[in-house]
């Protein structure tokens, strides 16, 4: 097994240089650093954390990453039951968990990124929220250096699984539910954030559901928003039969607008979070139970961890409307 002075002569530098690069420090030069990643990835250098646990079989440990919101609280919730329902998970497998950030991560090339979940003496990865344009984490599980979970993203290989609901079927139901019973020619439809993967197969549902009912369909961007939502239908929402949501967030903020403009037609959300009961308006959603999606991605990570193969696993969903005495405990 490799050392860390051999690591050094490799890479022509200092042995402090390279304890500098697997520690994260600043001041070292881009140059230098690639220098000694490239040469921990040729020589296949595991740090002495990793070899204690691997010497005593300690390999269960795996990372949970996720992307907290900055710009609202309200849906602090969805992330709060995937945590929980994997902390609970890992400590029915008795396996160990550490939770990093997105923003832990964004200033890092792949290669530092490898070298520091390493150093973490990390064997798997749970990836929630992923997009499209984070391009390092797509990278990251291309490298198949881990075993990966990704939540609510569709990316399948050997040694990554895909967790999810069928969102362009879940999004298709849910909007037929609302305008059971109404006289529709129109939607609009506020979708998420855009190069989602969510997003995306959202819009294939809403899209299909039109093409089949043969109505007119707008969409915009709304990007998870409240507001956004708000101002798409103060603008739009007079002149469309029923507004579809890509989230509860923006369907409250597509409420609200209608409310304020004096116009009824049908709202619907999606994610069935605690906060539609509160806000009284009894719209259809879909209630995904983040807490079961989470332990469910803990399961799927055990497997790949005991040698399983990536796959797709589809989870169930419901489609409800939230009162206030469904929520209050």
């Amino acid at each position: 097994m490799s050392s860390i002075k051999d690591v050094a002569k490799h890479a022509g530098v200092a042995i402090s240089t390279v304890s500098k690069v697997l520690n994260g420090y600043p001041n070292v030069s881009e140059d230098t650093k690639k220098r000694v990643n490239d040469a921990i990835r040729e020589l296949n250098y595991v740090p002495n954390t990793i070899a204690a646990a691997l010497s005593s079989k300690q390999t269960g440990r795996f990372a949970i990453l996720i992307n907290l919101n900055t710009q609202t609280q309200a849906i602090d919730e969805i992330n709060m039951q995937y945590l929980s329902g994997a902390m609970n998970k890992a400590r029915e497998l008795k396996l160990d968990v550490i939770t990093i950030f997105y923003s832990m991560l964004q200033d890092k090339s792949l290669d530092e990124i490898i070298v520091y979940l390493k150093s973490q003496s990390i064997a798997g990865i749970i990836i929630y929220q992923m997009s499209k344009d984070d391009t390092v984490l797509k990278e990251l599980i291309d490298s198949q250096e881990f075993k990966i979970v990704v939540v609510d993203s569709y990316i399948v290989n050997e040694n990554t699984s895909s967790v999810w609901v069928d969102q362009a079927r879940a999004q298709y139901d849910v909007a037929k539910k609302a305008i059971e019973g109404s006289d529709v020619h129109n939607i609009l439809y506020i979708a998420g954030k855009e190069n989602g993967f969510v997003t995306e197969e959202r819009i294939k549902g809403i899209k299909q559901l039109a093409k089949d009912l043969k109505l007119d369909l707008r969409i915009e961007k709304g990007e998870f928003s409240e507001l956004q939502a708000r101002n798409i239908t103060m603008q739009y929402g007079k002149d469309y039969d029923v507004i579809v949501c890509a989230s509860d967030l923006m369907a409250i903020g597509a409420m609200n607008a209608l409310t304020e403009m004096d116009v009824y037609h049908p709202v619907c959300g999606f994610d069935g979070i605690t906060l539609m009961g509160y806000v009284g308006k009894q719209m259809h959603t879909v209630k995904q139970n983040f807490s079961h999606v989470s332990g469910e991605a803990v399961n799927e990570l055990r497997e790949l961890l005991s040698g399983g193969v990536g796959r797709n696993v589809v989870l169930d969903y419901e489609l409800v409307r939230l009162k206030y005495e469904d929520i209050i405990c």
